[in-house]
């Protein structure tokens, strides 16, 4: 992507789109993004120096406890989580991976791991990173990552590009919109943007935002009660970002439950992957085509 004052793709507004449609009618595609990440302990982290031990302490305890109590909290509900994983992950934690395979989780691409910043990088080191992560992950859980999320949703001019290259179909770094669309790149590539979130994202509504994990269960539920009576008219996209060692923790887990059995009980929602909403917007953009002459 070549530098620009906006971006890779045409202001849009929600106005003026053809009505856009879910399988079997359904209003909210709801996908649940869990931010399954790697520290380094002889790495810095939280900007203090190696071994920062509480602050990685905290994040481990994601990994060895709360994702499978997060993942157990989503089976409940029937929903298969799409994972932003790191691939150190896969080397070092591999019973994560065995959990979420038993269970269809969907894999996407987030760097090695949360110790390095990938766009701070040469366009050819990032393009390493980036294949090192995509191939460790496809060796392991045997699916090549369809999408990717960047390490704080940062990107080069270069990302887009490489992403493209590397085969990846979309990318969930540009919070911009309620529903997915296509970014045009250099030499006739395209993506898709899949709705994340930075509104109902636990990273920013806990450390950031300092809410309580009562004020996190009625951000989501009066996001969804907005969304979900605007999809009357056309469908929408509904995404929660998630990191275990903070959600996943006991005193803040039920305020996920609560939230999502309120969701759940509503007609038209579906509860999917971003692998399948990017599959089902391809067919409604094909649908929605005007007829060649």
């Amino acid at each position: 992507m070549k530098p620009s004052r906006y971006g890779p793709f045409d202001y849009s507004p929600i106005l003026d789109r053809p009505k856009l449609t879910w399988p079997n009618g359904k209003r909210i595609a709801l996908w649940i993004a869990p931010n399954v990440e790697y520290f380094h302990l002889d790495l810095a982290l939280a900007g203090n120096e190696a071994p920062n031990v509480p602050d990685w302490a905290v994040r481990d305890y994601g990994n060895r406890v709360a994702v499978f109590r997060l993942m157990d909290l989503l089976d409940q509900h029937g929903i298969k989580a799409t994972a932003c994983l790191n691939s150190d992950i896969c080397r070092y934690h591999p019973r994560i991976i065995e959990g979420g395979a038993r269970r269809g989780w969907e894999w996407i691409g987030h760097s090695t791991s949360n110790s390095l910043r990938p766009t701070s990088l040469s366009r050819a080191a990032q393009a390493e990173n980036m294949a090192e992560c995509l191939d460790t992950i496809e060796r392991h859980t045997g699916v090549r990552p369809t999408g990717w999320l960047g390490q704080g949703m940062r990107q080069s001019w270069d990302t887009l590009d490489l992403l493209a290259e590397h085969g990846v179909k979309y990318v969930c770094d540009w919070c911009n919109d309620d529903q997915p669309y296509k970014m045009r790149l250099d030499g006739g590539n395209t993506l898709i943007s899949i709705p994340y979130t930075v509104e109902l994202n636990d990273f920013s509504v806990f450390t950031h935002q300092r809410r309580t994990a009562d004020e996190f269960t009625q951000m989501i539920c009066e996001h969804f009660d907005v969304i979900y009576r605007e999809a009357e008219h056309t469908a929408k996209v509904m995404c929660i970002a998630l990191h275990p060692y903070l959600v996943g923790v006991p005193h803040r887990i039920q305020s996920l439950d609560r939230a999502l059995s309120y969701i759940c009980k509503h007609e038209g929602v579906w509860r999917t992957t971003g692998r399948e909403i990017y599959e089902a917007f391809l067919t409604a953009s094909v649908a929605a085509a005007p007829n060649p002459r």
